[in-house]
């Protein structure tokens, strides 16, 4: 027995030994990658060489991404949880007073770029709980090890170059910016394309600081709703009730109609009233549950959140939160 456990003990040790070796090899060999793409972006004058040294020293493996990264959900709980967790009463009550405290850079925002406040404050609340929480993981570092990593390489490379375009115009050590592990930013979680394309310097100091300013979280959100099409004139929908029999056929973003039409089809709000009489309004049905109880009729400004975030789920939930907020 002396002997087995000896030699399972000294096998323990030799694999012990090797996965260092590997882990060695693997750490070397992904420090070259980042040197060798930061010196083409040095080369190419995308990054200064003092900034670049930064990065060398600093961006570093971190297996713990690639877990997560792996690791998929055991199982897709329900909208009912998933609605409850996200509209808890202490979600919109901190929602209600936030809007009331921020009102009036909320309306400003609001009026240059045409987004009510109530979503400007419900993407906040739902993305990083009102800024509360951002993410800890070292954004440089995570993107780097994506990319490297090679399972959505070209995906994450791009993420990686544009993050090392934003360390460089930012007054920033690499350590500061801080996210989620796959790479969302700020108290807005932007991926640094997002960045890029929608966030605002709204208080004038020269950077675009979605991590500590709520001037220019507030308008980097309204950006980007406004730039991929959000109508100011509208809502994003409403709970319906659906009739007996209806054809699920007709569910689906992609099946627009006119409001006419789905109160022919006997489509109600959720108090049991016809739906409202707008002209050529076109609307969709959602039922976030296929075979669930919550259905909802949804306008264009649906489709901008669903561009934000391909999740029924969440996109609904933002919705809903708004409108909670709004109730004041």
């Amino acid at each position: 027995m002396f002997h087995v456990s000896a030699r399972f003990f000294l096998f323990l040790i030799c694999g012990l030994i090797l996965s260092i070796n590997i882990a060695k090899a693997d750490e070397a060999a992904f420090k070259t990658w980042v040197s060798n793409t930061l010196d083409e972006m040095v080369a190419a004058g995308k990054i200064s060489e003092p900034r670049a040294e930064l990065l060398h020293a600093h961006v570093s493996f971190v297996p713990r991404v690639i877990e997560l990264d792996r690791k998929q959900p055991e199982k897709k709980i329900s909208f009912a949880t998933y609605k409850t967790r996200i509209l808890s009463s202490d979600r919109i009550n901190k929602g209600r007073k936030l809007y009331q405290q921020h009102s009036a850079l909320l309306n400003e925002i609001s009026k240059k770029y045409g987004v009510q406040p109530q979503y400007i404050i419900a993407l906040w609340g739902i993305e990083t709980n009102y800024g509360g929480f951002t993410g800890g993981m070292d954004i440089l570092s995570s993107l780097a090890t994506l990319a490297y990593e090679g399972r959505r390489a070209e995906f994450f490379k791009s993420e990686f170059i544009k993050a090392i375009n934003i360390f460089q115009s930012l007054n920033k050590s690499p350590s500061e910016m801080k996210g989620s592990w796959a790479g969302a930013m700020g108290q807005c979680q932007f991926m640094p394309s997002s960045y890029i394309a929608y966030a605002v310097d709204y208080d004038g100091d020269g950077y675009k600081d979605i991590w500590n300013s709520l001037p220019d979280t507030f308008a980097s959100i309204a950006n980007y709703l406004a730039s991929v099409g959000w109508r100011g004139d509208l809502r994003w929908g409403r709970e319906a009730q659906l009739p007996n029999g209806f054809d699920m056929s007709l569910e689906g973003r992609d099946i627009k109609k006119d409001l006419s039409y789905w109160n022919n089809k006997g489509v109600k709000l959720a108090n049991g009233q016809d739906l409202p009489k707008a002209e050529g309004l076109q609307a969709s049905i959602i039922v976030p549950d296929k075979d669930g109880d919550d259905a909802y009729i949804v306008y264009s400004n649906y489709n901008v959140i669903m561009h934000w975030n391909r999740s029924t789920y969440f996109a609904t939930s933002v919705g809903l939160l708004a409108d909670q907020i709004a109730i004041r």
